[in-house]
């Protein structure tokens, strides 16, 4: 989807209309081209002292036309004490959203007190801009005035200009990933099925990703049975999708794999969900909507990593073709499940994605993402995902990009007491193992269909949909995870 936001960059320079943003820390204090616009406006210095403005983080001194002539508004920033480190994609985020809607062009004077700003401090606060200005709006057919989109021009003015346009092309390409995964997210069930969804995963070859869909003649005749079994209630058929990109020197290169869970709509099946709230499991994509996030990220800034992105997508309804509890299935793995819950569906597609995934490519490790279990929000709320892994190096490496990026996880235990809770009676394992640590025991399942490869699991239930309102998103669905999982590609995946 295209942005309604225009990042440019350019030298400084005084503007003379429109609205000026300056930046300042707790030293009130302006340099270079903001301190020429200071001094040549007036009455800045003296507005700080009237309404008590200290320069604190994520406040704001807004001031209407100083003079007759000059910018129709300047709004000061605060970015907090000097020496203390800056959060500059939320600052940019916190801008964006004290722009006010009239207001199409802006510029952003980016002549900080301790400099000039370098040019990843200004790609980081448009990235923030970016990803604020972010709305889903398409089915409003009557909009409101605050639902009107309204095309922005946001112009930063740094030194190094040039250099800045560089470190923004690859933060633009995180932020298109970014709002590509909000945007599937948030499209209703009747819209976004399992074809419609893997037909928006084949437009990725128009960047180069290379892409296959598995129909269930396919996925039948391969023996994805525990994938399958979850859809066989619905009219709308089940897909894989596969993604390819081919970015490294080498073919022979191990390629990364990520995978994503992609029921897209959940109504628990046959043990049914209960009404209130139901219709927020159009969300229950989210980790393939990431997937497919992260795979246009990677390809539009051409990252050198062999990297594939495969989803499970299905639909779980329950009418007289649906699986029953007490149903047992056989796993592309071979292995049998009994369903315990036919709502403890995820763990079925990820199972049978894992174990083709491991098998057929020989990756060099494997990352998976899904809205799994109700009970990671219990133990972590919103603030963190769930990680599980069976390698410690892995583990770490993601934990290190999303303290960089903000998406951040929290790893969780895995341990043979554990796994003992989803042994079965009757099969190989059950699909559950009960309420006692519910996110715990859905890992371990998945556990059993990696093979030995280095993976991770993220459990994004709580930060994938119905998302946290912050500086950076006003969007029900965050496209979490698409940030983190490309700065861990690009920090460790890379040639």
């Amino acid at each position: 989807m295209a942005s309604t936001l225009k990042i440019t960059f350019a030298k400084p320079s005084i503007p003379d209309a429109g609205v000026v943003v300056l930046l300042t820390d707790n030293t009130l204090a302006f340099t270079g081209t903001a301190a020429m616009f200071v001094e040549r406006i007036g009455g800045i210095s003296r507005a700080t002292k009237v309404d008590r403005f200290t320069g604190k983080s994520s406040s704001v001194l807004d001031l209407l036309r100083l003079e007759d002539a000059g910018p129709d508004r300047v709004m000061v920033v605060g970015i907090g004490a000097a020496e203390e480190p800056v959060d500059w994609v939320k600052i940019g985020g916190y801008i964006f959203g004290k722009l006010p809607a009239s207001a199409p062009n802006v510029t952003i004077l980016l002549d900080l007190p301790s400099g000039p700003a370098s040019a990843d401090i200004s790609a980081d606060i448009a990235l923030g801009a970016r990803l604020r200005a972010y709305s889903f709006t398409k089915y409003k057919g009557r909009k409101k005035d605050d639902d009107e989109v309204v095309a922005r021009k946001v112009t930063f003015a740094v030194a190094d200009d040039a250099a800045a346009r560089k470190a923004w092309k690859l933060r633009e390409a995180a932020a298109d990933g970014v709002d590509l995964a909000r945007e599937l997210v948030n499209e209703p069930p009747n819209i976004l099925n399992p074809a419609e969804f893997a037909q928006r995963a084949t437009e990725l070859s128009s960047l180069g990703v290379e892409v296959e869909i598995l129909d269930e003649a396919r996925l039948t005749k391969i023996g994805m049975r525990a994938l399958l079994a979850v859809g066989q209630g619905s009219s709308n058929r089940s897909r894989v999708a596969v993604m390819h990109w081919k970015g490294a020197k080498s073919p022979k290169v191990k390629p990364v794999v990520f995978v994503g869970k992609g029921v897209t709509f959940d109504t628990g099946g046959i043990s049914i969900k209960p009404a209130a709230n139901m219709e927020d499991m159009k969300g229950d994509m989210a980790g393939a909507a990431c997937v497919v996030g992260l795979m246009h990220t990677l390809a539009a800034r051409k990252a050198k990593v062999n990297a594939i992105g495969i989803i499970g997508l299905v639909e779980n309804m329950p009418d007289g073709n649906a699986q029953r509890p007490g149903d047992i299935v056989t796993s592309l793995s071979g292995q049998t499940i009994e369903i315990i819950n036919t709502d403890a569906e995820g763990r079925l597609v990820l199972a049978d994605v894992l174990w083709y995934a491991q098998d057929r490519f020989e990756p060099a490790l494997m990352v998976n993402l899904a809205t799994l279990t109700g009970a990671v929000l219990v133990a972590l709320g919103q603030e963190h995902a769930g990680m599980f892994s069976n390698n410690d190096e892995l583990a770490g490496k993601l934990t290190a990009a999303g303290l960089a990026t903000g998406d951040k996880v929290w790893r969780m235990p895995l341990s043979p007491g554990y796994d003992k809770m989803i042994d079965s009676k009757f099969a190989d394992m059950k699909n559950t193992g009960g309420r006692h640590a519910g996110s715990i025991t859905a890992a371990q399942f998945l556990q059993r269909f990696v093979n030995g490869v280095p993976w991770a699991h993220l459990d994004i239930a709580g930060t994938g949909m119905s998302a946290p309102q912050t500086d950076t998103n006003r969007s029900w669905g965050s496209g979490w995870g698409v940030r983190l999982l490309d700065r861990f590609v690009a920090d460790y995946a890379e040639e």
